[in-house]
């Protein structure tokens, strides 16, 4: 579990550094320049994700708590929201006048409807560890950039071609849940 938390931790000061010390970012990247400072943070990024994937696999689980919705079709939805919110998020459409973080959001609600149908715990430590570095970046990039500025409207047939490529996703992780995480991701 150790291994477990410590990419948990990586990941979220590594995500968490440019929102919480951005002067100490534009002196590192004066310093080194930007391209080895993106290499550092991907390096960071790939060595968590090594953790997180590793810690999880060697984790024993242990059961903290009986799932309330084990098995309801709210934590689908929830999850089926996040990966909608999660395209947007990198696509122009018209969902960011409306979701200041969708990224963020997305990954709040992909831990949860996670955490409402496992409760044991290398879940607890990867959902809601994840789930609170979400909320974190969220309070330090608002108290980093303040007014929120909304983006200008776009046509709506971005957001249709926003919500195929969400479905198309959504689709896929259907698909090759079981096979990549060990469990299906509809239980029937």
């Amino acid at each position: 579990m150790t291994m477990l938390f410590a990419g948990i931790v990586l990941w979220s000061i590594t995500h968490l550094f440019k929102a919480v010390a951005p002067g100490a970012r534009s002196r590192l990247v004066e310093r080194f320049g930007l391209g080895p400072y993106k290499g550092l943070i991907t390096l960071d990024i790939v060595i968590a994700l090594a953790l997180i994937v590793f810690g999880w696999r060697m984790a024993t689980p242990i059961a903290l708590y009986a799932p309330p919705l084990y098995g309801s079709p709210i934590p689908s939805v929830a999850v089926l929201l996040a990966v909608v919110l999660f395209v947007s998020s990198s696509t122009p459409n018209n969902l960011k006048r409306y979701v200041r973080h969708p990224q963020m959001t997305a990954v709040v609600l992909w831990a949860s409807g996670h955490l409402l149908t496992n409760g044991e715990s290398r879940s607890v430590v990867l959902f809601g560890g994840l789930a609170t570095w979400a909320v974190l970046e969220v309070i330090f990039i608002n108290r980093r950039d303040e007014r929120w500025q909304k983006p200008n409207a776009v046509s709506l047939s971005k957001d249709v071609i926003m919500l195929i490529v969400a479905a198309a996703v959504s689709i896929l992780l259907v698909s090759f849940h079981a096979s990549l995480f060990g469990v299906p991701a509809i239980y029937r």
